[in-house]
């Protein structure tokens, strides 16, 4: 059996699942007959259960039943050249269930995709991929057809990883954030003072001052 999330268990269903592990005995609900499992149990979490447990949060007894064997997911942006195999997986599945046999991505939204930080992981991609078949007309999904549905998603501040304290200073966070901005609009000064919640003039002086080349022909 997968056990998904497992470190957002609550205490009570923690210790339920302890004495289940334990005894390889269950009870069906509204039942009082005792049952055998045989099964090998799968978990899964992207929270360091280690602290948790220190903090009293997770319980000590239920990690060491758990923690048999461990493996390390990297995150998706850290093994961006799984983006195309899922993406089409998404799309084979997707086409079965909406009925559009001839679903597809060109080469370059592809590499549009990957450049995403994707900090939802493998979830975020795959809504990202159903949303935009979704809103899309064409089979053939394109860069803009992704980057409409990025530009309306909500941000989940909580989950954007930022430099530790000490490490960069403001001053030069700000200029990579402008920099990223600009690769990412293709130079358009209006889409890219939008998304950093700046005027375009606001945008020029900050262009000026970290010497960012630009073409206000491509705007």
């Amino acid at each position: 059996i997968f056990l998904d999330e497992i470190g957002d268990l609550d205490p009570a269903s923690q210790v339920k699942l302890l004495r289940v592990l334990q005894d390889r005995t269950y009870e069906v609900l509204g039942s009082s007959k005792t049952k055998k499992m045989d099964v090998r149990v799968v978990c899964a979490t992207n929270r360091n259960l280690e602290e948790m447990a220190a903090r009293g949060t997770f319980r000590e007894d239920l990690l060491y039943r758990i923690n048999l064997i461990t493996v390390k997911l990297p995150p998706l942006r850290e093994r961006t050249e799984d983006i195309p195999k899922l993406v089409q997986s998404f799309l084979s599945n997707l086409s079965q269930i909406y009925k559009r046999p001839a679903l597809s991505v060109t080469p370059q939204a592809l590499d549009w995709l990957k450049q995403l930080p994707l900090h939802g992981n493998i979830r975020q991609l795959k809504n990202l991929v159903e949303r935009s078949v979704l809103i899309s007309s064409k089979d053939t999904l394109r860069e803009e057809d992704f980057k409409s549905q990025v530009d309306q998603s909500p941000v989940n501040l909580d989950m954007i990883k930022l430099p530790d304290v000490g490490t960069i200073s403001l001053e030069a966070l700000e200029e990579q954030m402008v920099r990223k901005a600009m690769a990412y609009h293709r130079n358009k000064i209006g889409k890219a003072a939008s998304a950093l919640g700046l005027t375009r003039s606001s945008l020029y002086r900050r262009l000026e001052k970290y010497n960012i080349p630009y073409d206000e022909a491509s705007d």
